[in-house]
């Protein structure tokens, strides 16, 4: 990696140097060591106060106190003083897709569309994308080519709403077939508009999809949905439960193998929240992404009205609901996996995912359960925690530089200087 002074002091946003004055003359830099921060590491323990992270070829090589970690000899330092450094967030439950504006279209769904959106949740900090539904061959192309400067990705393919069992057979074949990472099924009804998948059919996608070595998540609303998806062998309730408080059989369910729940309630929100301007129209962390004719699309009076439909209201009482049964699954011990349901249209990418982390706090979790359900838990529930979602010697480097402790406040999330994927900083 080519190190410039120039780069370090646009990277830390400040007008003095931060790093050695000689550093333009070092001709690679086999090591970057970003030193002074505090280090909130992912697992939920204490931060690191005046830390030293040592990054080699896109991996953490050391991590710790100034006092235990011992600077490699011609190493490029980073002086981080005052900062925070935490993992990149992961969205367990993300899109990327064929959605321009207000308007989603086969001919959208190009690599260019791809990369461009994983771009967008880079620059604001989201490390990594599962996108659950509605993937082609064109997000396994990006997913396989790893470009730099953007969000890493996995897929889950179609969506599977198959209406018999062989339907849905076929189909997990097809998901294989592509080589999408797992699989993704719809259990709802859309609120009474339309008829739900048949337990037949989606026991046997899940027992297919076994056999193929794949893990299914399943979109569901009601209590009794996700119950019996999980008796029938699903791993991931990729909605939270929005009619019903959750009882005590449902979490021995989650907790009976370790699986996990992915409360995307900014889903919840983008269905009703725009029947006015909403306020984070004027923050400027989401102006700086924001699409103008996107905000203006969603301010029509004929937007704003089907913002104030009965089922726009369904699901404004079902976010409370879902809030509510966030903080027992929590105090319960059931594993979540921040999501946000982003991508389609007026769910914005990578901004939407800090309006999450602040609705988990609303719902009652402290800031660091929400932190940690957004890195280290995220990465167990989608079976990555070997590779990412923590900061520790052999992980991939994916972190962010925020000016301000989230630990304070979960917005200070928000106060983001710099996103870091596989070691290299992602570009403004």
């Amino acid at each position: 990696m080519r190190v410039t002074f120039c780069l370090f002091v646009g990277l830390l946003g400040v007008a003095t140097p931060v790093v050695p004055t000689d550093i333009q003359d070092a001709p690679e830099a086999t090591h970057l060591v970003f030193v002074g921060a505090r280090i909130i590491d992912g697992t939920g323990a204490a931060p690191i106060a005046d830390a030293v992270m040592v990054v080699q070829d896109g991996k953490i090589t050391a991590i710790g106190t100034a006092a235990s970690v011992k600077i490699p000899a011609g190493a490029t330092r980073v002086n981080v003083s005052g900062k925070t450094i935490m993992p990149g967030i992961i969205n367990a439950h993300g899109h990327v897709n064929d959605v321009r504006g207000l308007k989603a279209s086969p001919e959208f769904y190009t690599p260019e569309l791809v990369r461009h959106q994983l771009g967008v949740y880079a620059r604001y900090g989201v490390t990594t994308v599962f996108s659950l539904g509605g993937d082609g061959p064109v997000g396994v192309q990006v997913r396989d080519e790893k470009p730099a400067g953007v969000a890493r990705l996995f897929v889950a393919g179609p969506v599977i709403a198959a209406s018999d069992p062989e339907a849905g057979r076929r189909a997990v074949d097809g998901v294989k077939a592509m080589k999408a990472d797992l699989v993704k099924i719809r259990v709802d009804d859309n609120l009474g508009a339309g008829k739900k998948m048949p337990a037949e059919a989606y026991r046997a996608v899940i027992d297919q999809a076994h056999k193929a070595g794949l893990k299914v998540a399943a979109h569901i609303f009601y209590l009794q949905d996700a119950k019996d998806v999980l008796s029938a062998g699903g791993d991931f309730i990729a909605h939270s439960v929005r009619d019903a408080p959750v009882d005590r059989a449902f979490i021995d369910q989650l907790q009976s193998g370790d699986r996990c729940l992915c409360p995307t309630l900014m889903r919840d929100v983008a269905t009703f929240v725009y029947e006015s301007r909403p306020s984070f129209f004027d923050d400027p962390f989401f102006r700086r992404e924001a699409d103008l004719e996107t905000m203006t699309g969603l301010q029509t009076p004929q937007h704003q009205a089907s913002n104030r439909l009965p089922s726009a209201a369904r699901y404004k009482a079902g976010l409370e609901v879902a809030k509510s049964n966030l903080k027992r699954l929590k105090d319960a011990g059931v594993r979540i996996a921040m999501g946000t349901d982003t991508g389609p249209a007026g769910r914005f990418q990578g901004y939407f995912e800090h309006l999450e982390l602040e609705q988990m706090v609303a719902a009652g979790l402290t800031t660091m359960q929400v932190i940690v359900s957004a890195t280290s838990d995220a990465a167990r529930c989608m079976h990555v925690a070997d590779r990412i979602g923590t900061l520790q010697s052999g992980l991939e480097a994916d972190f962010l530089v925020l000016a301000r402790n989230p630990l304070d406040d979960i917005r200070n999330t928000r106060s983001l200087e710099s996103t870091w994927v596989r070691g290299q900083r992602v570009p403004r």
